[in-house]
Protein backbone atom coordinates (compact mmCIF):
# COMPACT_ATOMS: atom_id res chain seq x y z
CA UNK A 1 0.00 0.00 0.00
CA UNK A 2 1.35 3.13 -0.92
CA UNK A 3 0.53 6.61 0.86
CA UNK A 4 2.42 9.78 2.15
CA UNK A 5 5.71 9.63 4.02
CA UNK A 6 6.18 12.80 5.98
CA UNK A 7 9.33 13.79 7.94
CA UNK A 8 8.84 14.71 11.55
CA UNK A 9 9.95 18.37 10.91
CA UNK A 10 7.24 18.67 8.46
CA UNK A 11 4.48 16.94 10.43
CA UNK A 12 4.79 19.38 13.03
CA UNK A 13 5.37 22.66 10.82
CA UNK A 14 2.48 21.81 8.21
CA UNK A 15 0.13 19.47 10.30
CA UNK A 16 -3.36 20.55 9.17
CA UNK A 17 -2.34 20.33 5.89
CA UNK A 18 -0.78 16.91 5.78
CA UNK A 19 -3.60 15.30 8.17
CA UNK A 20 -5.57 16.29 5.53
CA UNK A 21 -3.56 15.01 2.37
CA UNK A 22 -2.79 11.52 4.40
CA UNK A 23 -6.08 9.69 3.77
CA UNK A 24 -6.02 11.17 0.27
CA UNK A 25 -3.21 9.90 -0.97
CA UNK A 26 -3.26 6.70 0.98
CA UNK A 27 -6.31 5.60 -1.08
CA UNK A 28 -4.86 7.15 -4.74
CA UNK A 29 -1.70 6.91 -5.46
CA UNK A 30 -1.20 3.04 -5.71
CA UNK A 31 1.83 1.58 -4.47
CA UNK A 32 3.91 4.50 -4.94
CA UNK A 33 4.90 6.21 -1.58
CA UNK A 34 4.57 10.17 -1.79
CA UNK A 35 7.26 11.90 -0.05
CA UNK A 36 6.56 15.56 2.16
CA UNK A 37 9.59 17.36 3.49
CA UNK A 38 10.06 21.00 5.13
CA UNK A 39 11.33 23.72 2.78
CA UNK A 40 14.51 23.82 4.83
CA UNK A 41 15.33 19.79 4.52
CA UNK A 42 16.82 18.14 1.99
CA UNK A 43 14.75 16.83 -1.07
CA UNK A 44 16.43 12.92 -1.50
CA UNK A 45 15.77 11.69 -4.89
CA UNK A 46 13.47 8.35 -4.19
CA UNK A 47 11.01 6.22 -5.83
CA UNK A 48 7.69 7.95 -5.39
CA UNK A 49 7.08 11.58 -6.35
CA UNK A 50 8.32 14.59 -3.39
CA UNK A 51 6.82 17.66 -2.59
CA UNK A 52 8.57 20.38 -0.29
CA UNK A 53 6.50 22.26 1.33
CA UNK A 54 6.45 25.86 3.06
CA UNK A 55 4.38 28.84 4.66
CA UNK A 56 4.00 32.46 3.14
CA UNK A 57 1.67 34.86 2.68
CA UNK A 58 1.20 34.23 -0.95
CA UNK A 59 -0.15 30.75 -2.67
CA UNK A 60 2.15 29.32 -5.00
CA UNK A 61 3.52 25.76 -6.79
CA UNK A 62 6.67 25.44 -8.53
CA UNK A 63 8.50 22.13 -10.17
CA UNK A 64 12.11 22.54 -9.60
CA UNK A 65 13.28 20.55 -12.60
CA UNK A 66 16.59 19.70 -11.49
CA UNK A 67 15.97 18.32 -8.31
CA UNK A 68 12.61 16.70 -9.63
CA UNK A 69 10.41 17.94 -6.88
CA UNK A 70 7.86 20.22 -6.31
CA UNK A 71 7.58 23.23 -3.97
CA UNK A 72 4.53 24.08 -2.69
CA UNK A 73 4.07 27.50 -0.67
CA UNK A 74 0.75 28.00 0.54
CA UNK A 75 -1.09 30.82 2.81
CA UNK A 76 -4.12 29.09 4.60
CA UNK A 77 -3.64 25.33 5.42
CA UNK A 78 -7.36 25.34 5.59
CA UNK A 79 -7.67 26.08 2.50
CA UNK A 80 -9.34 24.40 -0.75
CA UNK A 81 -6.43 25.03 -2.92
CA UNK A 82 -3.46 24.34 -0.76
CA UNK A 83 -4.67 20.79 -0.72
CA UNK A 84 -5.53 20.10 -4.47
CA UNK A 85 -2.08 21.19 -5.26
CA UNK A 86 -0.40 19.02 -3.30
CA UNK A 87 -2.68 16.09 -4.17
CA UNK A 88 -1.95 16.60 -7.86
CA UNK A 89 1.41 17.22 -7.29
CA UNK A 90 2.06 13.98 -5.57
CA UNK A 91 -0.15 11.55 -7.33
CA UNK A 92 2.16 9.56 -9.85
CA UNK A 93 1.27 9.60 -13.33
CA UNK A 94 -1.44 7.53 -15.10
CA UNK A 95 -3.29 7.04 -11.37
CA UNK A 96 -6.41 8.18 -10.50
CA UNK A 97 -6.86 12.12 -8.99
CA UNK A 98 -9.33 11.92 -6.26
CA UNK A 99 -10.42 13.94 -3.30
CA UNK A 100 -13.82 13.19 -3.30
CA UNK A 101 -15.07 10.79 -0.45
CA UNK A 102 -17.82 9.09 -3.42
CA UNK A 103 -14.71 8.77 -5.15
CA UNK A 104 -12.30 7.48 -3.07
CA UNK A 105 -15.08 4.99 -1.62
CA UNK A 106 -14.37 3.50 -5.29
CA UNK A 107 -11.03 3.14 -5.41
CA UNK A 108 -11.00 1.83 -1.93
CA UNK A 109 -13.38 -1.05 -3.51
CA UNK A 110 -11.34 -1.15 -6.85
CA UNK A 111 -7.90 -1.77 -4.69
CA UNK A 112 -9.94 -4.87 -2.84
CA UNK A 113 -10.83 -5.99 -6.11
CA UNK A 114 -7.72 -5.72 -7.70
CA UNK A 115 -6.27 -8.66 -6.44
CA UNK A 116 -9.12 -11.11 -7.37
CA UNK A 117 -9.10 -12.70 -10.85
CA UNK A 118 -13.22 -11.72 -11.60
CA UNK A 119 -14.32 -9.80 -14.37
CA UNK A 120 -14.87 -6.00 -13.55
CA UNK A 121 -17.57 -3.96 -15.49
CA UNK A 122 -17.38 -0.16 -14.78
CA UNK A 123 -20.16 2.27 -15.70
CA UNK A 124 -20.25 5.41 -15.93
CA UNK A 125 -20.48 8.67 -18.16
CA UNK A 126 -18.06 9.59 -21.10
CA UNK A 127 -15.21 11.36 -19.62
CA UNK A 128 -15.51 10.63 -16.36
CA UNK A 129 -12.29 8.54 -16.34
CA UNK A 130 -13.24 4.91 -16.62
CA UNK A 131 -10.05 3.92 -18.16
CA UNK A 132 -8.00 5.38 -15.16
CA UNK A 133 -10.10 3.40 -12.82
CA UNK A 134 -9.10 0.30 -15.31
CA UNK A 135 -5.78 0.87 -15.33
CA UNK A 136 -5.32 1.82 -11.60
CA UNK A 137 -7.03 -1.90 -11.55
CA UNK A 138 -4.54 -3.73 -13.36
CA UNK A 139 -1.52 -1.55 -11.45
CA UNK A 140 -2.77 -2.43 -7.92
CA UNK A 141 -3.31 -6.28 -9.56
CA UNK A 142 -0.83 -9.15 -9.41
CA UNK A 143 -0.86 -8.89 -13.36
CA UNK A 144 0.41 -5.79 -13.07
CA UNK A 145 4.06 -6.45 -14.76
CA UNK A 146 2.33 -7.98 -18.05
CA UNK A 147 0.45 -6.33 -20.46
CA UNK A 148 -2.48 -3.45 -20.46
CA UNK A 149 -4.44 -3.77 -23.25
CA UNK A 150 -7.40 -0.85 -23.74
CA UNK A 151 -9.77 -1.74 -26.63
CA UNK A 152 -12.28 1.18 -27.88
CA UNK A 153 -14.80 -1.15 -29.50
CA UNK A 154 -16.73 1.58 -30.99
CA UNK A 155 -13.44 2.95 -32.52
CA UNK A 156 -13.17 -0.23 -34.57
CA UNK A 157 -14.74 -1.10 -37.87
CA UNK A 158 -17.26 -3.70 -37.45
CA UNK A 159 -16.24 -5.99 -40.20
CA UNK A 160 -12.90 -6.48 -38.89
CA UNK A 161 -13.31 -6.68 -34.93
CA UNK A 162 -13.24 -10.27 -34.79
CA UNK A 163 -10.07 -10.30 -36.45
CA UNK A 164 -8.65 -7.60 -34.39
CA UNK A 165 -10.18 -8.82 -31.01
CA UNK A 166 -9.16 -12.69 -31.29
CA UNK A 167 -6.14 -12.74 -34.04
CA UNK A 168 -6.48 -14.44 -37.54
CA UNK A 169 -4.11 -16.66 -39.45
CA UNK A 170 -2.33 -15.70 -42.72
CA UNK A 171 -4.74 -15.95 -45.41
CA UNK A 172 -7.93 -16.03 -43.63
CA UNK A 173 -9.73 -13.51 -45.56
CA UNK A 174 -8.57 -11.05 -48.25
CA UNK A 175 -5.64 -9.03 -47.32
CA UNK A 176 -4.34 -10.91 -44.50
CA UNK A 177 -1.30 -11.22 -46.12
CA UNK A 178 -0.06 -11.96 -42.34
CA UNK A 179 -1.06 -13.40 -39.38
CA UNK A 180 -2.37 -11.48 -36.52
CA UNK A 181 -2.40 -12.60 -32.43
CA UNK A 182 -4.84 -10.38 -31.83
CA UNK A 183 -6.13 -8.16 -28.48
CA UNK A 184 -6.76 -11.07 -26.36
CA UNK A 185 -3.30 -13.06 -27.19
CA UNK A 186 -1.43 -9.63 -26.94
CA UNK A 187 -3.28 -9.17 -23.18
CA UNK A 188 -1.70 -13.02 -22.35
CA UNK A 189 -1.15 -12.38 -18.67
CA UNK A 190 -2.40 -9.00 -18.06
CA UNK A 191 -5.87 -7.05 -18.37
CA UNK A 192 -7.59 -6.53 -21.50
CA UNK A 193 -10.05 -3.43 -21.32
CA UNK A 194 -13.24 -3.71 -23.50
CA UNK A 195 -14.28 0.45 -23.39
CA UNK A 196 -17.82 1.01 -24.75
CA UNK A 197 -18.25 -2.78 -25.23
CA UNK A 198 -21.76 -2.29 -25.51
CA UNK A 199 -21.07 -1.24 -29.54
CA UNK A 200 -19.73 -4.65 -29.80
CA UNK A 201 -22.23 -6.77 -32.49
CA UNK A 202 -24.28 -9.86 -31.07
CA UNK A 203 -22.08 -12.12 -32.83
CA UNK A 204 -19.21 -11.04 -31.32
CA UNK A 205 -20.93 -11.05 -27.89
CA UNK A 206 -21.34 -14.95 -27.97
CA UNK A 207 -17.61 -15.39 -29.29
CA UNK A 208 -16.72 -12.99 -26.13
CA UNK A 209 -18.62 -14.97 -23.63
CA UNK A 210 -17.12 -17.99 -24.71
CA UNK A 211 -13.38 -16.37 -24.70
CA UNK A 212 -14.45 -15.79 -21.12
CA UNK A 213 -16.30 -18.72 -19.96
CA UNK A 214 -13.30 -21.29 -21.47
CA UNK A 215 -10.59 -19.20 -21.17
CA UNK A 216 -9.67 -19.86 -25.01
CA UNK A 217 -10.08 -17.38 -27.83
CA UNK A 218 -9.98 -19.38 -31.69
CA UNK A 219 -8.35 -17.17 -34.58
CA UNK A 220 -10.34 -16.56 -37.68
CA UNK A 221 -9.07 -19.23 -40.20
CA UNK A 222 -7.91 -21.47 -36.98
CA UNK A 223 -9.74 -24.70 -36.10
CA UNK A 224 -8.20 -25.30 -32.96
CA UNK A 225 -8.33 -23.00 -30.11
CA UNK A 226 -5.95 -21.38 -28.11
CA UNK A 227 -5.45 -21.08 -23.98
CA UNK A 228 -4.98 -17.57 -22.99
CA UNK A 229 -5.18 -16.06 -19.33
CA UNK A 230 -6.74 -12.75 -19.34
CA UNK A 231 -8.41 -10.32 -17.30
CA UNK A 232 -10.95 -8.26 -18.51
CA UNK A 233 -12.39 -5.41 -17.80
CA UNK A 234 -15.79 -4.07 -19.49
CA UNK A 235 -16.85 -0.28 -19.14
CA UNK A 236 -20.12 1.05 -20.41
CA UNK A 237 -21.36 4.52 -21.01
CA UNK A 238 -24.73 2.90 -21.77
CA UNK A 239 -27.22 1.49 -19.44
CA UNK A 240 -26.69 -2.28 -19.71
CA UNK A 241 -29.88 -3.40 -18.38
CA UNK A 242 -32.02 -1.45 -20.53
CA UNK A 243 -29.66 -2.57 -23.73
CA UNK A 244 -30.18 -6.00 -22.61
CA UNK A 245 -33.93 -5.61 -22.21
CA UNK A 246 -34.37 -3.90 -26.06
CA UNK A 247 -32.30 -7.15 -27.12
CA UNK A 248 -28.91 -5.35 -27.64
CA UNK A 249 -27.06 -6.88 -25.06
CA UNK A 250 -26.74 -10.65 -24.59
CA UNK A 251 -27.95 -11.03 -20.85
CA UNK A 252 -25.79 -14.33 -20.27
CA UNK A 253 -22.37 -11.87 -21.06
CA UNK A 254 -23.89 -9.37 -19.39
CA UNK A 255 -24.02 -11.63 -16.32
CA UNK A 256 -20.80 -12.79 -16.61
CA UNK A 257 -19.32 -9.38 -16.58
CA UNK A 258 -21.12 -8.34 -14.10
CA UNK A 259 -19.82 -9.83 -11.20
CA UNK A 260 -18.69 -6.86 -9.40
CA UNK A 261 -19.68 -3.59 -10.80
CA UNK A 262 -18.29 -0.13 -9.89
CA UNK A 263 -19.98 2.97 -10.76
CA UNK A 264 -18.24 5.96 -11.68
CA UNK A 265 -20.56 9.52 -11.41
CA UNK A 266 -20.86 12.76 -13.01
CA UNK A 267 -18.00 15.14 -12.45
CA UNK A 268 -20.37 17.93 -10.95
CA UNK A 269 -21.72 14.99 -8.83
CA UNK A 270 -17.82 14.54 -7.32
CA UNK A 271 -17.33 18.38 -6.49
CA UNK A 272 -14.36 17.82 -4.58
CA UNK A 273 -12.40 16.21 -7.13
CA UNK A 274 -12.65 19.39 -9.43
CA UNK A 275 -9.54 21.33 -7.67
CA UNK A 276 -7.04 18.29 -7.69
CA UNK A 277 -8.20 17.45 -11.17
CA UNK A 278 -7.87 21.06 -12.18
CA UNK A 279 -4.38 21.38 -10.51
CA UNK A 280 -3.29 17.74 -12.15
CA UNK A 281 -4.40 19.04 -15.71
CA UNK A 282 -2.56 22.66 -14.94
CA UNK A 283 0.74 20.43 -14.74
CA UNK A 284 -0.22 17.98 -17.65
CA UNK A 285 -0.73 21.12 -19.67
CA UNK A 286 1.78 23.90 -19.00
CA UNK A 287 4.40 24.00 -21.43
CA UNK A 288 7.60 22.72 -19.79
CA UNK A 289 9.72 25.82 -18.33
CA UNK A 290 6.89 28.09 -17.67
CA UNK A 291 6.18 28.81 -14.05
CA UNK A 292 3.21 27.26 -12.97
CA UNK A 293 -0.01 29.34 -12.42
CA UNK A 294 -2.40 29.19 -9.47
CA UNK A 295 -5.72 28.71 -9.73
CA UNK A 296 -7.59 31.22 -8.05
CA UNK A 297 -10.25 30.69 -5.03
CA UNK A 298 -12.73 32.56 -7.42
CA UNK A 299 -11.98 30.47 -10.63
CA UNK A 300 -12.27 27.08 -8.56
CA UNK A 301 -15.68 28.93 -7.14
CA UNK A 302 -16.77 28.61 -10.66
CA UNK A 303 -15.55 25.73 -11.73
CA UNK A 304 -17.34 23.94 -9.08
CA UNK A 305 -20.71 25.74 -9.79
CA UNK A 306 -20.86 24.47 -13.92
CA UNK A 307 -22.55 21.74 -14.88
CA UNK A 308 -20.02 19.78 -16.79
CA UNK A 309 -22.20 17.79 -19.43
CA UNK A 310 -18.70 17.10 -21.01
CA UNK A 311 -17.32 16.01 -17.43
CA UNK A 312 -13.37 15.67 -16.92
CA UNK A 313 -12.49 15.97 -20.83
CA UNK A 314 -14.47 19.59 -20.98
CA UNK A 315 -12.20 19.95 -17.86
CA UNK A 316 -9.53 19.46 -19.57
CA UNK A 317 -10.53 22.05 -22.17
CA UNK A 318 -11.32 24.67 -19.91
CA UNK A 319 -8.40 24.33 -18.12
CA UNK A 320 -6.14 24.77 -21.73
CA UNK A 321 -8.27 27.25 -22.20
CA UNK A 322 -7.66 29.41 -18.89
CA UNK A 323 -3.48 28.50 -19.68
CA UNK A 324 -3.59 30.32 -22.96
CA UNK A 325 -5.69 33.15 -21.51
CA UNK A 326 -3.46 33.32 -18.73
CA UNK A 327 -0.46 33.23 -20.20
CA UNK A 328 2.65 35.21 -18.35
CA UNK A 329 -0.03 36.41 -15.61
CA UNK A 330 1.02 33.48 -12.99
CA UNK A 331 -2.43 32.95 -11.59
CA UNK A 332 -5.43 31.71 -13.22
CA UNK A 333 -8.42 34.25 -12.10
CA UNK A 334 -12.32 33.72 -13.20
CA UNK A 335 -11.75 35.88 -15.96
CA UNK A 336 -9.76 33.19 -17.53
CA UNK A 337 -12.35 30.37 -16.93
CA UNK A 338 -14.43 30.47 -20.27
CA UNK A 339 -16.92 26.98 -20.30
CA UNK A 340 -17.79 25.03 -23.60
CA UNK A 341 -21.43 25.39 -22.75
CA UNK A 342 -21.77 28.34 -20.99
CA UNK A 343 -24.86 29.32 -18.49
CA UNK A 344 -25.16 32.15 -16.55
CA UNK A 345 -26.74 31.64 -13.69
CA UNK A 346 -26.92 34.94 -11.92
CA UNK A 347 -28.75 37.85 -13.08
CA UNK A 348 -27.50 41.75 -12.45
CA UNK A 349 -29.36 41.86 -9.29
CA UNK A 350 -28.04 38.65 -7.88
CA UNK A 351 -31.30 36.80 -8.50
CA UNK A 352 -32.00 33.23 -10.47
CA UNK A 353 -31.65 34.04 -15.05
CA UNK A 354 -35.52 33.20 -15.50
CA UNK A 355 -34.07 32.00 -18.73
CA UNK A 356 -30.73 31.09 -20.02
CA UNK A 357 -29.50 33.31 -22.73
CA UNK A 358 -27.75 30.91 -24.41
CA UNK A 359 -30.82 28.05 -24.71
CA UNK A 360 -29.00 24.90 -24.99
CA UNK A 361 -30.18 21.69 -23.27
CA UNK A 362 -26.97 21.83 -20.83
CA UNK A 363 -27.61 25.87 -19.81
CA UNK A 364 -31.58 24.85 -19.51
CA UNK A 365 -30.73 22.09 -17.06
CA UNK A 366 -28.17 23.38 -14.95
CA UNK A 367 -30.23 26.48 -14.26
CA UNK A 368 -33.62 24.61 -13.79
CA UNK A 369 -31.06 22.43 -11.19
CA UNK A 370 -30.27 25.91 -9.47
CA UNK A 371 -33.87 26.84 -8.96
CA UNK A 372 -35.18 23.33 -7.65
CA UNK A 373 -32.40 23.34 -5.04
CA UNK A 374 -33.55 26.67 -4.06
CA UNK A 375 -37.27 26.15 -3.95
CA UNK A 376 -36.93 22.87 -2.43
CA UNK A 377 -34.91 24.13 0.42
CA UNK A 378 -37.41 27.58 0.58
CA UNK A 379 -40.23 24.63 0.94
CA UNK A 380 -37.94 22.94 3.82
CA UNK A 381 -37.45 26.26 5.50
CA UNK A 382 -33.75 26.02 5.26
CA UNK A 383 -33.08 22.24 6.41
CA UNK A 384 -30.61 20.90 4.64
CA UNK A 385 -31.28 17.52 5.19
CA UNK A 386 -34.78 17.51 4.44
CA UNK A 387 -33.97 19.17 1.10
CA UNK A 388 -31.60 17.07 0.30
CA UNK A 389 -33.28 14.09 0.94
CA UNK A 390 -36.57 15.60 -1.46
CA UNK A 391 -34.04 16.53 -3.92
CA UNK A 392 -32.64 13.20 -4.12
CA UNK A 393 -28.84 14.02 -3.50
CA UNK A 394 -26.56 13.72 -0.67
CA UNK A 395 -26.36 16.75 1.97
CA UNK A 396 -22.55 17.19 1.00
CA UNK A 397 -23.44 17.83 -2.54
CA UNK A 398 -26.03 20.11 -1.12
CA UNK A 399 -23.86 21.78 0.59
CA UNK A 400 -21.36 22.55 -2.11
CA UNK A 401 -24.24 23.21 -4.62
CA UNK A 402 -25.26 26.26 -2.17
CA UNK A 403 -21.52 27.34 -1.41
CA UNK A 404 -21.04 27.49 -4.73
CA UNK A 405 -24.04 29.74 -5.71
CA UNK A 406 -23.15 32.13 -2.68
CA UNK A 407 -19.62 32.53 -4.86
CA UNK A 408 -21.53 33.42 -7.68
CA UNK A 409 -23.38 35.81 -5.96
CA UNK A 410 -26.60 34.08 -5.72
CA UNK A 411 -28.35 35.43 -2.09
CA UNK A 412 -28.59 32.06 -0.32
CA UNK A 413 -31.24 32.22 2.17
CA UNK A 414 -29.44 30.67 5.61
CA UNK A 415 -29.56 27.02 5.62
CA UNK A 416 -30.04 25.34 9.02
CA UNK A 417 -29.14 21.43 9.39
Amino acid sequence: MGGLAATDAVARAHAPLVQRAAAILEAATGNSTAVLRDKGEPAAPGPGPSLLLERGTANNLRRDSQRGHFVLTYRDPAADAPLAALVAALTPPGMPIAADPETLSILALADRLAASEIPVLINGPTGTGKEVLSRFIHQRSPRKDKPFVAVNCAAMPEAMLEALLFGHKKGAFTGASEANQGFFRAADGGTLLLDEIAELPLVLQAKLLRALQEGEVVPIGATQPIKVDVRVIACANRDLPTEVAERRFRADLYYRLNVFPLALSPLHERVEDIAPLAFALVLRHCPPGKALPWISDAALSMLKLHGWPGNVRELENVVRRALLLADGLGEIGASHIVFDQPARLISEHGTLQAEPADARLSNIVQISEARAIMQTLDACQGNRIAAARQLGISERTLRYRLAAFRDAGLAVAGARR
